[in-house]
């Protein structure tokens, strides 16, 4: 029996994403100075293998190459992130040289009839700007707005889409507190004053921006997930997923669709350190919020697994361990005792994490209908994705991967968007993460999360299966 095809709506977009410090690489050249991620990759035991982003896949000699294969797969969309450090280095002066070859990739784009979809900031923070504080200082909020409007200045007259950032939880709380990104500290206190002056410098980049040109469509990308207490009715359960729905999402979608902080976690994270809350409240000025609450076009939402837990351990561990810590580190959750992770039974990546597409059916439902809709904010997937363990084959004098879980993973998600379509929630875009298999942060190149595949040793890229289902898909506008 042959089921209909699903057609999507006619605006919808098929893209891919990438991040400057994960695939750039040229990480000394025409004027570029350390990030925090080169940094950190100098740390031992930060990045698996010692690896780091030097090299990477090279696109900043290969980008023309890279945008015909986007070409080729029928992307409609490309979402790209700018290097702060190539373009301001150490968060100083404007380095033509690192701009420009961000208008020759602009170039490329429009020449091959592909959206640019622009991010300001993917987590490469100048580290001569951390060295005086970071987000955790206040001074670069107006440093980042600095540098946004430099950008603007560049890229304006030829990109009309601007992400001001890329998952602030990840570039406080996972960065900040637990430790396990870039600068690696272990703070309550500075990751909460980082995801305040990450909002505050998104809120301030938006009202720059509105008043330069009224018609640019601006907006942040969040990283959100579902919590799911494995018994609802037991107040254990259901507090514990209250307490990772706060922390992970209702703590930036509040302040940036209501205009404040959710008074829940606060009172939480009191619980933990008083201090840290004590510390962060002074540093929340009058006006900030209605920085932060500034007007966005368009919600970006990621999405990869969702979080089944519990006020009591289970009595088999969920495999990997009880924590969303990934290898090391503390937990990015300030208020985190007492709350367990649990199996569901869900197939799972090798990264451990759940293969969930219904979460994201749900979390955009949730999300459409308590923020963005009454915002008047469209949605987009902007992120969406899975590593395996791929394979390469040569076949018939080709590189092949026959990636076909990730093919699945794909289909599978695309499939959740259509039903949150299906009960009225205006999705317009999906952008695969990642175009390529890239520096993966923590895990270095030990984890594969592109449609294309990269080796490392040659640069020579080759479409995996997923890829090419991929583009079927984009060039039918349906499943």
């Amino acid at each position: 029996m042959t089921s209909t095809p699903r057609a999507f709506p006619d605006d919808f977009l098929f893209g891919a994403a990438t991040a400057a410090f994960q695939i750039e690489g040229a990480a000394h050249e025409d004027g570029r100075r350390d990030s925090i991620w080169d940094a950190f990759c100098r740390v031992p035991g930060a990045v698996l293998g010692g690896d780091d982003g030097d090299v990477a896949c090279d696109h900043y000699h290969r980008y023309r190459d890279d945008v015909a294969l986007m070409k080729n797969m029928n992307l409609q969309t490309y979402r790209f992130s700018t290097s702060w450090s190539r373009v301001r280095p150490d968060g100083g002066c404007v380095n033509p040289l690192g701009v420009d070859f961000y208008s020759r990739l602009v170039d490329e784009l429009l020449e091959a009839g592909i959206l640019p979809w622009l991010t300001l900031y993917h987590w490469d923070l100048p580290q001569a700007l951390q060295d005086k504080g970071g987000w955790a200082n206040r001074d670069t909020a107006s440093l980042f707005t600095e540098y946004a409007l430099g950008m603007h200045d560049a890229l304006g007259d030829r990109v009309d889409v601007w992400t001001t950032l890329n998952e602030p939880w990840c570039s406080s709380f996972l960065s900040y507190t637990a430790g396990l990104h870039a600068p690696g500290h272990y703070s309550v206190a500075e990751g909460m004053l980082a995801s305040h002056h990450l909002l505050l410098g998104h809120g301030q980049t938006v009202q720059e921006l509105r008043g330069r040109d009224a018609s640019l469509n601006l907006g942040l990308t969040l990283n959100l997930t579902v919590a799911d207490a494995v018994d609802p009715s037991d107040d254990a359960d259901a507090d514990a997923a209250r307490r990772i729905d706060g922390q992970f999402n209702r703590w930036f979608l509040d302040p940036v669709f209501r205009g404040s902080y959710p008074a829940d976690v606060l009172d939480d994270i009191r619980k933990v350190d008083a201090a840290a809350v004590a510390e962060f409240e002074a540093a929340v000025r009058p006006g900030d919020l209605e920085a932060i609450s500034a007007h966005i076009d368009t919600l970006g939402v990621n999405y990869y697994h969702g979080e089944f837990v519990g006020g009591h351990a289970p009595a088999v561990p969920p495999a990997g361990g009880d924590a969303p810590t990934d290898r090391r580190g503390d937990s990015p959750f300030p208020s985190h005792d007492g709350i367990f992770w649990h199996d569901r039974g869900l197939a799972r990546t090798p990264m451990n994490w759940e293969v969930q597409p219904e979460g994201l059916t749900r979390l955009l439902v949730r999300v459409c209908r308590e923020y963005a809709t009454d915002a008047g904010a469209a949605l987009y997937v902007t992120e969406n994705g899975a590593a395996f363990d791929d394979v390469a084959v040569t076949e018939d004098g080709e590189t092949r991967v026959h990636d076909d879980g990730r093919a699945d993973f794909v289909e599978g998600h695309l499939a959740a968007i259509l039903d949150a379509v299906d009960a009225g929630v205006d999705v317009r875009g999906y952008f695969y993460w990642s175009l390529l298999d890239n520096f993966e942060w923590a895990w270095g190149y030990d984890k594969r999360f592109g449609i294309v595949r990269v080796d490392y040793e040659t640069q020579e890229r080759a479409i995996k299966d997923s890829g090419l289902a991929y583009a079927r898909i984009a060039e039918a506008r349906s499943l």
